[in-house]
């Protein structure tokens, strides 16, 4: 196996030490929310937003004057949007069943799905207010039946963003809070004096608010660690430099630590695709961010082969990935670690992240090599039930119960089965021993 890096981001040291002040700074941020509530709360929006209305949580009268400012055109954009992102979500839930089977006469097993009670959800505000993430969480937990879904943002420009108040409203938040980062998850998370917590928290965020999930998850359910954007491209000669640079710097413009990798067996593809980047960082408008991070975080891996190019792929676990070759669907059948499948060219991140109807909130950090990203199916529980209804049956389980438990050493446990032996199979068991 032959593959050479062209280009290298940070050392895993670097980023170690990146990792290790962001960590304190949200230990501190959250011991804070915890002591001191609102009173916190406010002073952390005053320190980082530079915001202190006299409540963060919108009235109804705020958001309907919010969405009195959104455009028509804007407006039927959001709508389009969600009705993208609410038929998956909707058909994801139909494919969730209850269940019940008899497993034996007189033996019924099942599980009901039930959803999360309380939601907050993040959608990230600042250099770049991301409307979408309110349609991924809000509106799937409404698909989801979440009977209290909170919502909170950063102020932009000292002010509720519009478009993210009426994207929050039209997917079903019945709270909203003009609250940023690590502020707004911790409070959530740990409540204060007029914020009720929560059971889950969900949404991407900065590296701080993924911090923050990260410190909190245990005391609430979160939907999974969505840190900086990733993006992946595999690709081949099929397609040529202008698109894949494209494609590598339209997910590294998020901030700058968002990772971008291409992978290829073309040196000719790499070589081009590197020189557009540096074509296209001349003219792009958000050139600043994105140079910084394809600076210390982009990678170019050529390989020699398809199966070096897949086995690399799964080694990275990237959270997005581009698939543009001859055989896109060999990948779709061979990738098992990643965030979502982009195939072929005419595909892409962007239409992801915003329209499609997919789920824009995605594992970060190799975390899709043990989870898939936010759907329908995270906000809610799966709980199973058990009846007994013959004699016959409470006596045939309890037997097998009593010696399973006694082979464990649960004498205890062993005479909850039987007593059900004695009563219900007409069996004396004597206390301590295990039916036969």
């Amino acid at each position: 196996m032959t593959i050479t890096y062209l280009k290298r981001g940070k050392s895993g040291a670097d980023r170690a030490e990146d990792d290790a002040r962001v960590r304190a700074t949200v230990g501190e941020v959250l011991k804070d929310i915890e002591t001191h509530g609102d009173a916190a709360v406010r002073a952390l929006s005053a320190k980082y937003d530079h915001y202190e209305p006299a409540s963060f949580r919108l009235t109804p009268s705020e958001v309907t004057a919010a969405m009195q400012q959104v455009s028509a055109r804007d407006m039927a954009d959001i709508r389009f949007a969600q009705d993208q992102i609410r038929r998956f979500a909707q058909a994801q839930r139909a494919s969730m069943t209850d269940i019940e089977v008899e497993t034996l006469p007189g033996v019924i097993l099942g599980h009901r799905h039930i959803p999360v009670q309380s939601v907050g959800c993040y959608v990230p505000g600042g250099k770049f207010p991301m409307v979408a993430s309110a349609h991924m969480s809000v509106l799937t937990a409404s698909v989801a039946g979440v009977p209290r879904i909170i919502a909170a943002a950063p102020p932009v420009k000292g002010a509720p963003h519009p478009a993210i108040v009426a994207a929050m409203h039209l997917g079903g938040a019945h709270e909203i809070y003009v609250l940023g980062g690590m502020q707004a998850v911790g409070a959530m998370a740990l409540g204060t004096q007029t914020i009720q917590a929560v059971d889950m928290l969900v949404g991407p965020g900065n590296a701080y608010v993924a911090e923050a999930k990260r410190q909190l998850y245990g005391r609430v359910g979160i939907d999974l660690f969505a840190g900086p954007t990733e993006t992946l491209l595999i690709v081949d000669d099929t397609v040529d430099g202008e698109l894949c640079a494209t494609d590598l710097l339209g997910q590294a413009e998020h901030g700058y630590n968002s990772p971008a990798v291409l992978i290829t067996n073309s040196r000719r593809l790499a070589e081009a695709t590197m020189a557009e980047v540096d074509r296209l960082l001349k003219i792009l408008p958000t050139a600043e961010t994105a140079s910084a991070s394809w600076r210390d975080y982009g990678e170019v891996i050529l390989c020699d082969t398809y199966e070096e190019m897949l086995s690399e792929a799964n080694f990275v676990a990237s959270e997005h990935v581009q698939i543009m070759t001859d055989r896109d669907d060999w990948f779709l059948d061979h990738m098992h670690s990643y965030g979502a499948l982009f195939l072929g060219p005419r595909t892409n991140v962007a239409n992801g992240d915003k329209v499609i109807g997919t789920n824009h909130t995605l594992p970060t950090r190799k975390a899709g090599r043990y989870t898939g990203g936010l759907w329908v199916g995270k906000f809610l529980k799966t709980h199973s039930y058990q009846r007994i209804t013959t004699d016959e049956a409470a006596a045939e389980i309890g037997a097998y119960g009593s010696r399973l438990c006694m082979l464990e050493g649960f004498v205890g446990h062993a005479e909850q089965c039987n007593i059900r032996v004695r009563r219900y199979g007409k069996r004396n068991i004597p206390y301590g021993e295990a039916a036969e």
